[in-house]
């Protein structure tokens, strides 16, 4: 050990050692992370299962129902007719509207699962629109034999999650109100539009279908679902208005606001999409390009989402991934007072500073589950330097050195808490850190005689006692 001690040069291998042996504590954290977050989504799963998921609203259309009826003929090998077998299947003819026009408002809603927060929102909106004029003569059968049967139609509406809905939606059918009924009939197995509710086409709203007229309709809707609202364009004109007390959203989907106000208070959106522009009234049509059969997500659809702020469980895996260059850094800070003051510091010493340092990331993930990330930081950060400078200045033998020490590790704190609440600079604000101490490590060695240094050394002379 006394090898050591003597050594620059070894003990700067040593350094090096022990730096790396940090890489063990800092990987168990990082699973540990992982693990927290893990059981973050799972406790959303949870309360998806018990109460909604993310929503996607599909419709209204009015869906027509008919059986297509043909017969095949069976012929011997003379040529001769030997019999007829009869087919038929059942299919459905899609109408979508003319205009779509949504106005609401979220008020988030926050919801728990042991220690962990759920966003939820609660969605209240009225919706208008209009059908076009549709002529049952114009659907036509696949083959020139084939013959018709026309059932009545109805208006169909979709959700993911039908469990979202708070009630009946209020609906007004060619001015006249109407009662949805559960699930949708008439759709071909398979089809993204089966989890709904419908309405049979009645009153004025047949007497307008049967004479080819437009059909107008107005609708309010309650509905509950977890941080993502989506809305399938599915009008010529789909327009649609919301605003929200939650300040934090992310705007997603194949077509984003055409405005959009954030504020402290919270914010408005607007979005307005062509079907010229939107695909998804053929994917809904052939039931969906990607994704679960019945999920209407996987569809172009324009959607908000209210998010947290901060994800702690981001941030903290973010943290941990300067944790090795922390240790580096006040390992290095360390040396170089022991260098300079002619000090004597033990390896064991070195691995009790770096190990202080991992363990302010376990504080700080522990912290983060029960506070504000930024108080949780603060209070972790704190700690670990209120630790290092008490313990700084006794192995350097003076307050002085300790104070000037544990300086230096807030720098290094407020340095990492920058780069965490500053992402899109992330890079360049590192790159510059790095920059910088390697410069103030450079200009403070310049007129080092390392030659000189790594002879051997006399200890210093220990303080005498009072």
């Amino acid at each position: 050990m006394k090898l050591f001690s003597n050594s620059v040069l070894l003990k700067v291998l040593l350094l090096a050692a022990l730096t790396l042996l940090a890489v063990l504590p800092l990987s168990q954290i990082s699973g540990l992370i992982h693990e927290r977050g893990a059981s973050r989504d799972q406790a959303k799963q949870a309360l998806a299962a018990a109460h909604a998921g993310p929503q996607t609203l599909a419709g209204p259309v009015i869906v027509v129902p008919y059986v297509e009826r043909w017969v095949e003929e069976k012929r011997g090998d003379d040529g001769k007719l030997k019999a007829t077998v009869p087919h038929s299947r059942e299919l459905a003819h899609i109408i979508f509207p003319e205009r779509f026009d949504l106005r609401g408002e979220m008020n988030a809603q926050q919801r728990y699962r042991g220690i962990f927060t759920v966003q939820f929102y609660d969605l209240k909106a009225g919706v208008t629109g209009r059908f076009p004029a549709f002529d049952p003569a114009t659907i036509k059968p696949s083959t020139a034999a084939a013959t018709l049967e026309i059932g009545a139609p109805l208006l169909a509406m979709s959700l993911s999650d039908i469990r979202g809905l708070q009630g009946a939606p209020a609906l007004t059918l060619a001015g006249e109100s109407a009662r949805w009924l559960p699930r949708i009939p008439g759709l071909p197995a398979g089809s993204l539009l089966a989890q709904g509710i419908h309405v049979p086409l009645a009153g004025a709203a047949l007497t307008a279908w049967q004479q080819r007229r437009a059909i107008d309709w107005r609708m309010q809707i309650a509905l509950v679902g977890q941080e993502r609202l989506s809305i399938l364009p599915l009008a010529d004109e789909t327009t649609a208005h919301l605003k929200s007390n939650w300040p934090h959203p992310s705007f997603g989907g194949e077509f984003l606001a055409t405005r959009r106000t954030v504020t402290d208070t919270g914010f408005e959106a607007d979005w307005a999409v062509s079907s010229l522009s939107s695909a998804a009234r053929m994917q809904l049509l052939r039931g969906g390009e990607a994704g679960r059969p019945g999920d209407l997500s996987a569809l172009d659809t324009f959607d908000v989402s209210l998010v947290e702020p901060l994800n702690v469980y981001a941030m903290a895996t973010r943290a941990v991934k300067y944790g090795l260059l922390f240790v580096a850094l006040t390992l290095m800070a360390a040396f170089m007072f022991e260098l300079f003051r002619d000090l004597r510091l033990h390896p064991v010493q070195y691995g009790l500073v770096g190990l202080s340092i991992t363990l302010f990331f376990l504080l700080l993930l522990a912290l983060s589950e029960k506070v504000d990330f930024l108080i949780a930081y603060a209070v972790a950060a704190g700690a670990s330097v209120l630790l290092l400078t008490v313990y700084f200045s006794a192995v350097l033998r003076g307050w002085r050195r300790g104070l000037g020490l544990g300086g230096y590790v807030t720098v290094l704190y407020a340095a990492l808490y920058g780069l965490l609440s500053s992402e899109d600079n992330a890079l360049l604000l590192g790159a510059l850190l790095l920059f910088g101490l390697l410069g103030l490590l450079m200009v403070a060695t310049r007129r080092v005689d390392w030659y000189a240094l790594s002879g051997p050394r006399e200890p210093a002379p220990e303080p005498a006692s009072a």
